[in-house]
């Protein structure tokens, strides 16, 4: 009666100590976070039409601009978003580099929407532009819990002795978002200030 007492005792302590509840509730925290950073994505996805809408009714608006814009958005709600791809280091590269062209898409549409002072007027494009920023911030706020649930995630899973449950187990560090264009934000900025004058 004793030792299964003691043995019962021991494998209690064995399962508390190893991890898995932690795996478990840190898995749940990035999966939460990731739902956020999709959602914010989609917010931004349902507010272009709108602005492309706008924008089109300025007379002789760059067609290339808007293009671009359009082919970045279908690019980036093409791509099946779900909880499982964060799990796949390359579909989430994939993932991030389409949202990024979306991005970048967009910060070229509002540069050249600039030009354009009818749509500097338009009350209808200016609430649209303050939604797309205000998305734009959440989609910012979204992915840096993200990334601080993921860090908190892979942190845990690669430390023992919690290590060798997740092994057991199969869970495996998680996908993480990656500053774009590492290589080129490495490099020390150029400055010139051009020939001096005479």
């Amino acid at each position: 009666m004793r030792l299964r007492a003691l043995i019962a005792v021991v494998l209690v302590s064995l399962l508390a100590g190893c991890g898995y509840n932690e795996i478990q509730s840190k898995d749940e925290a990035v999966k939460a976070a990731w739902s956020e950073v999709l959602s914010q994505y989609q917010r931004r996805a349902d507010l272009i039409p709108n602005i492309v809408n706008t924008v089109k009714g300025e007379a002789n608006f760059e067609q290339e601009t808007l293009t671009r814009v359009i082919e970045a958005r279908a690019k980036a709600t093409s791509i099946q978003a779900t909880p499982e791809l964060v799990n796949d280091p390359a579909a989430f590269a994939k993932f991030q580099q389409a949202q990024g062209e979306l991005s970048s898409a967009l910060s070229r549409l509002m540069v050249v929407a600039e030009r354009y002072p009818d749509l500097k007027t338009n009350a209808g494009f200016q609430d649209l532009r303050t939604q797309l920023e205000g998305t734009e911030n959440r989609i910012t706020v979204a992915r840096n819990r993200f990334i601080k649930a993921t860090q908190d995630y892979n942190v845990l899973v690669r430390q023992f002795p919690v290590n060798l449950t997740a092994m057991m187990f199969g869970y495996k560090e998680k996908a993480q978002f990656a500053v774009e264009n590492e290589a080129v934000i490495s490099k020390p900025p150029t400055v010139d200030f051009g020939a001096p004058k005479k």
